[in-house]
């Protein structure tokens, strides 16, 4: 891995190196100081009209600086790490404009052990990459020759370093590997879209799961069927859980939202706030799991951190500064780029599993709809909890069973009302990406408008 001064940083050990320079230099110049050092590498292997498209290669490495001068924050990030000097005078000329810091940085820290690393992610060659895209390629056109296929495989290594003036030093090492392909199907004016990924910190090496969850889409989706406009029930798969559901809660308990007085939910800890079969968590010590970490993006160790227990809203989510200025004592929720300052976000998000298996939760509804994913986040007020979007890939339920695809269809609600009229809660949770693991979630009335 090289920055763009061709030094090469391939270990945690050269990384810590590089941070303490930085931070030698920063200490001469400020109060107190952070550095925050990333370099990464990923190999995707794109699939682009049901045949391979191109192999790259992308190497980054960057450092970030905070600074605090006069009670003040400063900062400035750069990919040139061969001009420390620079990174340093930027981050102190800012500082006069900076916010008040209100933290102090985290000292020395026992660091849960969280593996998020395996080194056969570097060893699988790109023979072995190409061949298991084109085995997804090769099935899915085998189960149907009107399907168009792309996407890729991604292999991903990362080193993380942070340390800082008060003695907190955290650094490790990151492994990803990526498979996620979408399967079309166009016919006239009609586009159909399907789509399935899977993500791990080791190689994956059997696509089974993503071609058979592509092939049931499509399945499911052989036939069209007509909806009417009115309210009815809808199943929510995981993927659409997201958009719908937990963006608004987690707006609703992010330390920002609350300080600038605009959270829903800002003077309604540990009331219930939804249905006492809702239950959210966010655990960045789950091993091997691919937004797992030893530490947040400030140093704060990682810890499970209950965020809606059986309905109950249990703890609002804080980096440094909120806290800070709440305060409260950080969450280990701070989150940031190389370019930007932290902010508070959850880290690995896992949403408690029901009793119902799917096919039961479809076996239960006269009629509804099945939604598998939504163009767009379709929120028009997202600290309100209301929602409005279309609905890229959905199925109607007719008599306890799927009858086709739905086309021309938005829905819309509220995500709070939603969470407290639950039909069921499903029992095979699926990941979704590296951070998100949830079950298919039932609810009793949505308000669907159809033009089809």
């Amino acid at each position: 891995m090289l920055n763009r001064r061709g030094v090469a940083i391939s270990s945690v050990t050269e990384a810590q190196a590089l941070s303490d320079r930085v931070l030698k230099k920063a200490m001469a110049a400020g109060d107190q100081a952070e550095v925050f050092h990333v370099v990464s590498t990923s190999t995707p292997v794109h699939f682009e009209a049901n045949q391979i498209k191109a192999v790259d290669v992308n190497d980054a490495s960057g450092a970030a600086l905070r600074l605090i001068k006069d009670g003040r924050v400063g900062f400035s990030s750069t990919s040139n790490l061969g001009d420390l000097d620079a990174l340093v005078h930027a981050a102190v000329e800012t500082s006069p404009f900076g916010a008040e810091a209100k933290f102090e940085f985290p000292g020395k820290s026992d660091y849960p052990d969280v593996p998020v690393y395996d080194p056969a992610v570097e060893e699988s060659s790109l023979e072995e990459m190409a061949a298991l895209g084109q085995r997804v390629v090769d099935e899915l056109r085998a189960y149907s020759n009107e399907v168009q296929v792309e996407g890729g495989v991604t292999r991903s290594t990362m080193i993380i370093t942070l340390a800082n003036s008060r003695g907190g030093c955290v650094s490790y090492q990151r492994s990803g590997f990526r498979i996620g392909f979408e399967g079309t199907v166009i016919s006239g004016e009609d586009m159909l879209f399907t789509f399935d990924g899977q993500s791990s910190v080791s190689p994956i090496t059997d696509p089974s799961q993503v071609i058979a969850n592509i092939k049931r889409q499509l399945e499911w989706a052989k036939e069209t069927a007509i909806v009417r406009t009115k309210k009815m029930p809808v199943i929510l798969m995981p993927r659409a859980v997201s958009s719908i559901l937990l963006n608004p809660v987690l707006a609703g308990l992010s330390g920002k939202t609350v300080l600038q007085g605009t959270s829903p939910l800002a003077e309604r800890l540990g009331e219930k706030i939804v249905d006492e079969r809702f239950s959210l968590m966010d655990d960045s010590t789950l091993p091997y799991v691919p937004s797992s970490s030893p530490s947040d993006d400030e140093g704060v160790p990682s810890r499970r951190l209950p965020l809606v227990d059986r309905g109950v809203a249990s703890n609002f989510i804080y980096d440094l500064q909120t806290a800070g200025l709440a305060g409260k004592t950080s969450t280990g929720s701070g989150e940031r780029g190389l370019g930007s300052l932290p902010g508070p976000s959850a880290g690995v998000l896992l949403v408690g599993e029901g009793d119902k298996t799917l096919d039961e939760m479809v076996s239960d509804m006269d009629e509804g709809l099945i939604i598998e994913a939504l163009l767009g986040a379709g929120q028009s007020n997202i600290l309100g909890g209301d929602f409005n979007a279309n609905v890229l890939l959905g199925y109607k339920v007719e008599g306890g069973a799927i009858v086709g695809r739905v086309k021309n269809v938005m829905i819309s609600g509220n995500a709070y009302r939603a969470l407290n009229d639950l039909r069921s809660v499903g029992s095979e949770g699926r990941w979704q990406g590296g951070g998100l693991y949830a079950p298919p979630i039932a609810l009793n009335e949505v308000s669907v408008a159809s033009n089809g």
